[in-house]
């Protein structure tokens, strides 16, 4: 299970996208890259993702049919092309990709939109004190600015993937202070980013890797005294809100979704967050797709 943040700024109206709504969503493909794998009961090395898995993933995403959709746990970038290419295929069309590689080498960032970015930002430096000694945030920052054709009005999308909780160090078992560390530098970078643009309106959404009321979630919630947003939750046809189906544990729990800026309101009607429970969360990946339309 890893992580994925997204996190998008609005200064815009709805000419941008020729409507009043925008629809965001958030998916951790579960390795859709080439990997050591069990194959019916045979073990494969650097074996793809299977086709039927792919399948099940592009029908989701065809059922979505996001504006703009963050993407975690991809390969190199042939593989977020491959995607696109299918998905194409099968009558949605996405015209830009943006492909980020942090410091993982083998899980990879990404986004696939019908809008065109203008600008691209891969924050590769983040690095933070853990213990003794300091690391990268493995798979790093996606920075990726939209604009409107008359260069007026323009919003962000920060795209992040913290930490699992799997563990290399008995001091730290479940990585949770490895996590917090990422969110306090992946958030401290967004705050520079939105100083430093003076917009203040913003969504981060993906795969947290933790639990709402978590240390990790509390970061992007707040600083200090100063509240920077909530935490939408989000729910499928049945009302229910998890997003993360650990089969090893029997575990279910909700990871993934968006967090709203506490000035979001005052501009823009943020609809119910939505879990798309078309398929079982052991096929295609073991994540489920979260949307939310945000109307202008």
């Amino acid at each position: 299970m890893k992580l994925l943040l997204v996190f998008v700024t609005f200064t815009l109206n709805v000419c941008l996208f020729g409507n009043e709504t925008v629809r965001l969503a958030t998916y951790n493909l579960k390795n859709y890259l080439s990997k050591d794998r069990l194959i019916e009961g045979f073990w494969r090395q650097q074996y793809p993702k299977p086709e039927h898995e792919k399948r099940i993933v592009r029908a989701i995403i065809k059922e979505v049919s996001a504006d703009i959709i963050a993407l975690q746990e991809l390969g190199d970038i042939s593989y977020l092309e491959e995607l696109r290419s299918d998905l194409k295929l099968d009558g949605l069309y996405y015209p830009y990709l943006v492909h980020m590689k942090g410091e993982d080498d083998l899980r990879h960032l990404g986004i696939l939109s019908k809008i065109e970015p203008i600008e691209v930002h891969k924050h590769s430096d983040l690095n933070f004190k853990y213990y003794d000694e300091r690391l990268f945030v493995r798979r790093g920052l996606l920075e990726v600015v939209f604009d409107h054709p008359s260069g007026l009005n323009k919003f962000r999308l920060f795209v992040v993937h913290l930490k699992s909780k799997l563990s290399s160090t008995k001091i730290d078992p479940k990585s949770e202070l490895r996590r917090v560390r990422e969110a306090e530098a992946c958030r401290d970078r967004i705050l520079e980013r939105i100083s430093e643009s003076k917009e203040g309106l913003f969504i981060i959404a993906g795969d947290f890797n933790d639990h709402p009321g978590s240390s990790s979630f509390r970061r992007f919630e707040s600083k200090g005294n100063t509240n920077i947003s909530e935490f939408l939750y989000s729910s499928d046809s049945r009302g229910e809100l998890w997003t993360y189906f650990y089969e090893k544990e029997a575990n279910y729990s909700t990871v993934d979704g968006f967090f709203i800026s506490t000035l979001f309101d005052s501009f823009a009607d943020v609809g119910t967050g939505h879990i798309v429970d078309s398929y079982s969360a052991i096929q295609g990946s073991d994540h489920r797709a979260v949307y939310v339309d945000i109307g202008f």
